[in-house]
């Protein structure tokens, strides 16, 4: 099926005008399909145009009373012709539940048999659940009904009523896009509260239904928080009725921002032990998705080039909202550590795009630009030029923006038209320096005998001015600032002799940060000293950007780690850098044996002295379970013996035991066999996929089930898929290596959105670092018949074998 282009949509948007949705769900079958009708009232000002729909079987069209011969379906469009100035056109459709998370998602839990469905429409997706003019910028409002089984749920955009047995009504909506329309039916566990005359409510299966009211009030609490603060913010209150977040089974991302139904992934409802830094990402999570309730919801883009202002927004609104409004801290340190690190190294990637690219892709390879930068890098730019204004100019321009275009679409340079009214100046230059354009600058640092010379490094001729902090730091941490604005090439700092000198120690800016040689010598003894977590990110960002650039010896960035993590108090921190030597360093930039032991010691005498209970101990629990070979001590503590005082070993720190066990061989097919019989759970089934695929002979059939299985469930194939790969099986996993070239094409003929590019980004080989791999990967990107997102993962894979072997070329 072919995807939609901007120059389709923009004709489209030109010569239709939508009135209303009815949509009728028929979800009484207890097969693998359902039935639609949509009928849409609209006006046009042409004769022809066309509506999307992916059914199995097309029944029935009619418009303006008129039967149309349904086999003019053709890729997904039905041809509309005859159009009147009035129309009246209706669609019943049998379409296909979905396993891939897009369209309208069926799951089963295996805990207790009970079915689950929800609704996700972005991208593409809409139509496979209900016919419409699936683009952005064609809204309208919508009421559905739905039957459904007499002890399901209805939940959706409008308020839902149960008007007989099986059988609910949704409240007609405000005008809505297509790609954030949702029905969420299923026998869900609800929770109902009420703030500021707002009706909340959260909903989940009912196997996850303890967890859910054990975390209920931290959940409700978050979101008064954050809309007091929005409400502060905004001059428009919330405006889509109720407020409900669902939490559903095998969804493909973190959220979904449907106006008055929020969809999250029910991963998020934490079964056992959760370390402060996953609450904390949570809330910013719901922080995020409610951001998009004015931005992105209320002023929708036109096209997916400007997805960016729903996004960086939102990202943006997360961080700042969850820090000066909410009970959850260090959201800023997370920004550098996490998101900040992903974006950079989007940003360096050969993928790498601008935050407000021109509108050349189609819907379909506009998916793959949802990544570090959109959100990540957008959200720092935004930062900076909040900080650049100042709240009253900034949040002015903000609310004239939403003022203007609320419930319609808007794009860039409407936006920068209102920020320019409210007091803004010279922001055509800034948008062409920080939105237009692609790639980092870097920044180094030279002492001098007064101070430090600040060099900036573009890689392009943009030559982007930055507003930033240099932090000196003495040997015992205590630091001096200075404001610095580098608009040239090299800039002055006068601040006298330190220690330590940290350019944009308060991480400001968008840049790659070189710290000078005296200070990359003193690290291992005065980093720990400094209290600032922002700024330790900073300093660990530098490090692991410049060993990924061949700049500096992995070795030494290793034992950097090492001698820091006894002192690290930060369990964003601690989760961070552990993620990084697992995934970057051990096994492939460093031999994986040599390296893993000496992360392991240290890690394991960090174990020794953190709190009992605390989060601390907790991310210090799972990275020494990932890194030891203690195989004889991970035993006893799966028999409840010998784990340290305050670790509790719940259901999933067990199966981070028996993966390691299993990487290990001292556990089989058996022993995975037996957990899972403890732990029937929709989880339980994810993590046994995952530990099956580690098994050296479990490898050829989750291989199979991962490039030919269309009905495996998205949290299975990319647990299956993570558990593939591992540096200690190189010898096992080799055949496999050229596979992937040949095989993952075909994905994209059994699944569809978002993971498509997900499980190409899991099972890409990433562990063989081998310049003969160079070839398929250039040929696997160069095939335009391959999908968009699997081409743009193996980009990415490719990026990361040329730094790999560029490091390895370089330290040996």
């Amino acid at each position: 099926m072919r995807a939609l282009t901007v120059e389709e949509a923009r004709q489209r948007a030109a010569e239709l005008d939508l009135r209303s949705y009815e949509v009728a769900f028929d979800l009484t079958d207890p097969g693998d399909t359902f039935v639609t009708t949509s009928r849409i009232r609209f006006g046009a000002t042409s004769a022809s145009s066309w509506v999307d729909v992916k059914p199995e079987r097309l029944i029935s069209v009619v418009l303006n009373g008129q039967t149309l011969d349904v086999g003019a379906l053709d890729g997904g469009r039905f041809p509309l012709t005859g159009l009147t100035a009035e129309n009246e056109l209706v669609v019943t459709a049998e379409l296909k539940y979905s396993a891939d998370g897009e369209g309208l998602v069926r799951s089963v839990d295996p805990a207790d048999d009970r079915v689950y469905t929800y609704g996700m429409s972005s991208l593409e997706s809409a139509p496979r659940y209900f016919p419409c003019f699936d683009q952005p910028d064609l809204k309208a409002p919508y009421t559905m009904t739905v039957k459904c089984p007499e002890d399901w749920v209805v939940l959706g955009n409008g308020a839902a009523t149960r008007t007989a047995p099986g059988e609910w009504t949704l409240a007609e909506t405000k005008p809505l896009s297509t790609y954030f329309v949702t029905l969420v039916a299923g026998p869900y566990h609800l929770i109902h509260s009420e703030y500021d005359g707002i009706p909340l409510g959260l909903a989940c299966r009912q196997s996850l239904k303890e967890h859910l009211d054990r975390d209920a009030e931290d959940l409700f609490r978050t979101t008064r928080e954050a809309l007091d603060e929005y409400h502060r913010m905004f001059r428009q209150r919330y405006p889509f009725g109720e407020y409900w977040q669902v939490f559903v089974p095998d969804f493909n991302l973190g959220a979904m921002e449907n106006p008055g139904c929020v969809t999250f992934a029910d991963t998020l409802v934490y079964r056992g032990q959760a370390t402060e830094a996953e609450r904390s990402t949570r809330a910013r999570i719901v922080v995020h998705e409610m951001a998009h309730m004015w931005f992105g919801d209320l002023v929708t883009m036109k096209w997916w080039n400007d997805m960016w202002l729903n996004e960086s927004f939102a990202e943006y609104m997360a961080h700042r909202v969850s820090e000066d409004a909410t009970s959850y801290g260090g959201n800023w340190t997370d920004f550098a550590f996490v998101r900040k690190w992903w974006g950079l190294q989007t940003d360096q990637s050969s993928s790498t795009h601008p935050v407000a690219p021109d509108s050349l892709k189609d819907a379909r390879q506009s998916l793959d630009d949802f990544d570090g930068i959109s959100y990540a890098k957008g959200a720092a730019v935004l930062k900076q030029l909040a900080k650049y204004l100042g709240d009253d100019v900034f949040l002015k321009g903000v609310n004239a923006h939403l003022e203007a275009h609320e419930y319609g679409n808007a794009d860039l340079q409407e936006f920068i038209e209102k920020l320019t009214e409210a007091g803004a100046r010279d922001l055509d230059a800034w948008s062409e320096q920080w939105l237009r354009t692609s790639g980092v600058d870097t920044i180094s640092v030279e002492r001098t005998a007064e101070g430090v010379v600040l060099h900036r490094k573009s890689p392009d001729e943009s030559r982007r001015l930055h507003k930033l902090s240099v932090g000196g730091y003495a040997e015992d941490g205590s630091a001096t600032l200075r404001d610095v604005v580098l608009a040239q090439d090299s800039v002055e700092v006068a601040m006298g002799n330190h220690a330590i000198v940290v350019a944009d120690a308060d991480d400001d800016t968008w840049a790659k940060i070189r710290l000078d040689p005296a200070s990359l010598g003193k690290l291992t003894e005065v980093l720990p000293r400094i209290a600032d977590s922002t700024t330790r990110a900073v300093v660990w960002n530098s490090v692991r950007d410049s060993v990924a650039d061949a700049e500096l010896d992995p070795r030494h960035a290793l034992d950097l780690v090492v001698a820091a993590l006894p002192h690290e108090d930060s369990d964003i921190a601690v989760g961070s850098l552990a993620q990084w030597l697992e995934g970057r360093v051990l096994g492939r930039y460093l031999d994986y044996e040599e390296s893993r032991g000496p992360v392991a010691d240290a890690v394991g005498s960090k174990l020794a002295s953190t709190v009992p209970g605390s989060s601390l101990q907790l991310i210090t629990a799972r990275t020494f379970v990932a890194t030891t070979d203690d195989t004889g001590l991970l035993t006893t503590w799966l028999d409840d013996a010998g784990a340290p005082d305050g670790l509790v070993i719940d259901a999933d720190l067990r199966w981070s035991i028996v993966l390691r066990l299993v990487r290990l061989g001292a556990y089989g097919a058996a022993e995975i066999d037996a957990e899972l019989a403890r732990d029937r759970s929709t989880e339980g089934v994810t993590e046994a996929a995952r530990c099956r695929a580690a098994l050296p002979d479990g490898k050829e059939a989750a291989w199979n089930r991962i490039m030919t299985d269309p009905a495996i469930g998205v949290q299975e194939l990319l647990a299956t898929a993570e558990g593939f790969w591992h540096p200690s099986q190189n010898a096992v996993t080799a055949p496999y290596v050229r596979r992937f070239f040949t095989d993952i094409a075909g994905t994209a003929e059994i699944r569809a959105g978002m993971v498509v590019g997900l499980t190409a980004s899991r099972i890409a080989p990433k562990y063989a670092i081998d310049e003969e791999l160079i070839a398929p990967a250039e040929a696997l990107i160069g095939d335009e018949c391959v999908a968009s997102g699997i081409r743009r993962q193996t980009a990415n894979f490719l990026d990361d074998l040329r730094r790999a072997i560029a490091v390895r070329r370089a330290f040996g």
